[in-house]
């Protein structure tokens, strides 16, 4: 069985995504999951990751790093990780690629945090310009499969690239169009979603320098974390 490591629910946004597909696939994994810790996790996760970063897939002998590589190897043995339909499929690579390597703005000043509401002090062109090209693509992957999901009537990895944008919309009271955030809905709704956010808030762990990126930007309205 394929053994997955990652962070903490709270603040992982990159091990949401390969947990959230695995999970919502009902793809079998153990879950594996190592703390960050303050100052640095580089060492620790060293011991099961090549780039001491989470997340890590381990299979046996092989090990994969990089959510956007974990992905591809699922595809491998599990053809449901994307659409079945060929145009489907490149759209969805494309866009779950333009996020793994794009949206700087939203990344750096919206860190996740499954816990916490933000009112952020200002929205800057930077992030504007993100909020306006997320909007644009989901928009456009909705019209063009017909949803409910970005690439068609199947949850596949374009989704879960995705899923901690919607947490970040969420937490930090930002607003797409109403096709975009019905969007966002679905996917707040997944069992698989449900299960992360609950178990993040009710982590026992805290990382100051997470919680001193969201006092930079905001302040905290609401604390759900136990």
């Amino acid at each position: 069985m394929y053994q997955l490591f990652i962070g903490n629910k709270n603040y992982s946004s990159w091990s949401l995504r390969p947990w959230l597909l695995a999970t919502e696939l009902e793809i079998p994994f153990e879950e594996q999951l190592v703390p960050f810790d303050e100052g640095g996790s580089w060492n620790k996760f060293r011991k099961f990751s090549p780039t001491g970063l989470v997340p890590c897939l381990v299979d046996g002998d092989t090990t994969v790093w990089e959510s956007l590589a974990i992905t591809e190897y699922l595809y491998e043995s599990h053809p449901r990780v994307w659409p079945a339909d060929k145009q489907a499929r490149a759209w969805a690579r494309c866009a779950a690629s333009e996020m793994h390597a794009g949206f700087f703005a939203l990344r750096n000043q919206c860190s996740m945090n499954c816990g916490v509401t933000v009112s952020l002090h200002r929205i800057d062109e930077a992030l504007q310009k993100d909020l306006k090209r997320i909007d644009e693509l989901w928009q456009q992957g909705l019209s063009r499969f017909g949803g409910p999901f970005l690439a068609g009537q199947e949850f596949t990895a374009v989704d879960a690239f995705f899923a901690p944008v919607v947490l970040r919309l969420k937490g930090y009271q930002l607003s797409l169009g109403q096709q975009a955030m019905g969007y966002c809905e679905r996917i707040l709704a997944l069992p698989g979603m449900q299960s992360w956010v609950e178990a993040g808030i009710n982590e026992p762990w805290r990382e100051v320098t997470h919680d001193e990126e969201l006092l930079a930007v905001g302040d905290i309205v609401e604390d759900r974390r136990v």
